[in-house]
C-alpha cells in the first residue's frame, strides 16, 4: 500500500503501534476490568486487523499480558456476550431515551456507534475469537511480561524475570523474532542495554525528545548502545500532531470521548453537535492529508543531513478507535495519502534492517521515558510512591528467599503486581480506588503464594514463566 523505492530517496515513516492491556480477567467489570479489554478488541484490535490484512505495512507491538488474555479459554464467550448481548442492549435503551426526549440526531448517533459493535461482533465470530492466530504474522514487536517500568526494578534479576518470561511467550505463539522490544512507557536506562542484550533484543524504541531536543534530525536516525542494541529515537514532533491535547482528534468534528449518554455512549462531536459521521470523515481525510505533507516536509529538510531519515511515530493501540472514535479510519486514510504523495511507509523492522547511518547513544544519558516529564514521576513519584516502594522490596524479599522457596504463584503475582498500569492509573486518579485495589491485592497474593505450594490463581498469566531468572547471579 506504500510506494516502494530504492534506499536513499528520501526517508520513510515507520508507524508502530504498542497494544498493551493490564490482566484485567476475573478482576471487575463495569466501569473498569474486563470491558476495557472487550472495548479494546471491538473498537481497536478487530477494525485494525482489517486494515493489517490489506497490506499496510504497520509495526504491531503485542505485549505478552495482553497475548495471555486473549489466549485464555473463557475469553471468547465473554467478548461474545459483550458484544452480542450487552452492548445492543445499552445501545437501544439509550437511543429511545435519546428519542423520546426529542432528540433524534443524537439517537442515530448512538444507533451508529451500535452497528459498529455488530460488525466487530460479526468479525470476532468470523475468526472465532482467535486473535492470536489473526495476528500472527503482524505481532512481530513484544515486550517484557506484564509491562513493568524497568529502571525501577530493585534487581537485575526482576528485569530477567520480564524479559525472559515475555520472550518466551513471543516465541511460543509468533515463531520467529527479530529481536524488536517495546520497552514498557519507553522507560530505558543505559544500565539497561546489557541485560536486553542478553536477552536476544536487537532493537528498541525510546523518546529522547529532552535529551536531542524536539525535532532534532537525531531522532531521524538509529543510535547504537555500547551494549549493542539499536536504541530508535520516536519522533515527538510528528507524534504530537495525532497524540497531544491539541492533536487531531480534539477537532470539531470528530466524536467526542468524553460526553457520555445514560449508559455511558457517545452521541456528540467534539464541538457539542450531535455527532455526524460524513463531517467526521472529511476531517479524516484533511487531517490524513496533511499528516503526510508534514511528514514528507520533516524528511526532506532532514535530507540534507540525515541519509535517509526515518521518522518513527509510535502510539497506544487502543488510542486507535478506542478513545479516537476515527482513530482507524485515519490510519486507512494515511495509507491511501502517502501512496498519493509518494511517502514511504516501512515496517520498522525493515527499515532498521536496511540502514547503515547510526550514531553511537549520547553519554552520559539520563534515565528517560515518554510519561510526563519524559522522567520517572508518573511511576515513582511523590502519589504513588509507596507502591514503587512496596514493589522493589517485593523483588528483593523474593530474591532473597531464592528459587527453593519460591513457587510458581509466588512469581506470578510479582509479575501482576511490578504491571506499571497501577501507578499509572492512581497518579491519574481517574479511576477510583482501583488500581491501588488491584495492587493491593496482588500483593496480598504474593504474601500468600510465599506461604503456599497451593493454587496458582493467575495460572493464565505468563504461561512461559522463566522460573530461575530472578535468582541467577
Amino acid at each position: 500500500m506504500s510506494p516502494r523505492r530504492p534506499p536513499g530517496r528520501g526517508g520513510s515513516l515507520a508507524i508502530v503501534l504498542h497494544t498493551h492491556m493490564p490482566w484485567v480477567l476475573g478482576h471487575g467489570t463495569w466501569p473498569f476490568g474486563e470491558e476495557w479489554l472487550w472495548e479494546a478488541i471491538a473498537s481497536s484490535y478487530l477494525p485494525l486487523l482489517d486494515l493489517l490484512d490489506s497490506g499496510a505495512p504497520l509495526t504491531l507491538s503485542l505485549t505478552p499480558v495482553v497475548a495471555d488474555q486473549l489466549e485464555a479459554p473463557q475469553t471468547y464467550e465473554l467478548c461474545a456476550a459483550f458484544l452480542d448481548e450487552l452492548r445492543p442492549q445499552t445501545h437501544q435503551l439509550d437511543a429511545d431515551l435519546l428519542r423520546a426526549e426529542g432528540r433524534n440526531a443524537e439517537a442515530a448517533a448512538v444507533e451508529l456507534s451500535a452497528q459498529r459493535y455488530v460488525e466487530s461482533g460479526e468479525r470476532w465470530h468470523e475468526i472465532g475469537g482467535d486473535l492470536i492466530t489473526a495476528f500472527g504474522q503482524y505481532a512481530k514487536w513484544t515486550s517484557s511480561a506484564t509491562h513493568e517500568v524497568l529502571p525501577l526494578a530493585a534487581v537485575d534479576g526482576a528485569v530477567r524475570l520480564q524479559l525472559e518470561s515475555g520472550i518466551a511467550s513471543q516465541r511460543r505463539r509468533f515463531g520467529d523474532w527479530n529481536g524488536g522490544l517495546w520497552l514498557p512507557e519507553c522507560a530505558h536506562a543505559p544500565w539497561l542495554d546489557r541485560s536486553l542484550a542478553e536477552s536476544g533484543v536487537r532493537s528498541t524504541i525510546v523518546d529522547w525528545t529532552d535529551v536531542l531536543g524536539l525535532g532534532s534530525n537525531r531522532n531521524l536516525v538509529p543510535h547504537r548502545s555500547p551494549e549493542g542494541p539499536l536504541l530508535m529515537p520516536l519522533d515527538r514532533k510528528l507524534i504530537d500532531l495525532v497524540w497531544s491535547d491539541g492533536g487531531y482528534p480534539s477537532g470539531p468534528a470528530y466524536r467526542d470521548h468524553h460526553g457520555l449518554t445514560s449508559n455511558h455512549h457517545k452521541a456528540w462531536s467534539n464541538d457539542g453537535l450531535p455527532y455526524d459521521q460524513k463531517r467526521a470523515a472529511e476531517a479524516v481525510r484533511l487531517d490524513a492529508k496533511a499528516f503526510v505533507a508534514q511528514v514528507l516536509q520533516r524528511l526532506a529538510k532532514a535530507s540534507g543531513s540525515v541519509r535517509e531519515p526515518l521518522a518513527v511515530v509510535a502510539a497506544d493501540t487502543e488510542f486507535f478507535g478506542h478513545w479516537w472514535h476515527e482513530g482507524v479510519d485515519w490510519l486507512w486514510a494515511v495509507m491511501t495519502e502517502a501512496e498519493l504523495q509518494g511517502l514511504e511507509i516501512e515496517r520498522i523492522d525493515d527499515a532498521l534492517d536496511r540502514r547503515r547511518q547510526t550514531l553511537p547513544a549520547p553519554d552520559p544519558l539520563p534515565v528517560t521515558t515518554w510519561g510526563r516529564n519524559r522522567s520517572l514521576e508518573t511511576w515513582s513519584g511523590p502519589k504513588v510512591a509507596d507502591m514503587a516502594w512496596r514493589t522493589r522490596r517485593a523483588e528483593l524479599a523474593l530474591r532473597h528467599a531464592g528459587s527453593a522457596s519460591t513457587n510458581p504463584a509466588a512469581l506470578r503475582a510479582l509479575l501482576a503486581l511490578q504491571s506499571s498500569d497501577w501507578a499509572f492509573l492512581a497518579d491519574g486518579e481517574r479511576t477510583g480506588d482501583y488500581p491501588r485495589e488491584r495492587a493491593d491485592g496482588h500483593a496480598a497474593a504474593l504474601g500468600a503464594a510465599i506461604q503456599s505450594d497451593g493454587s496458582d490463581p493467575l495460572e493464565g498469566l505468563a504461561p512461559d514463566l522463566a522460573e530461575s531468572a530472578l535468582f541467577r547471579p
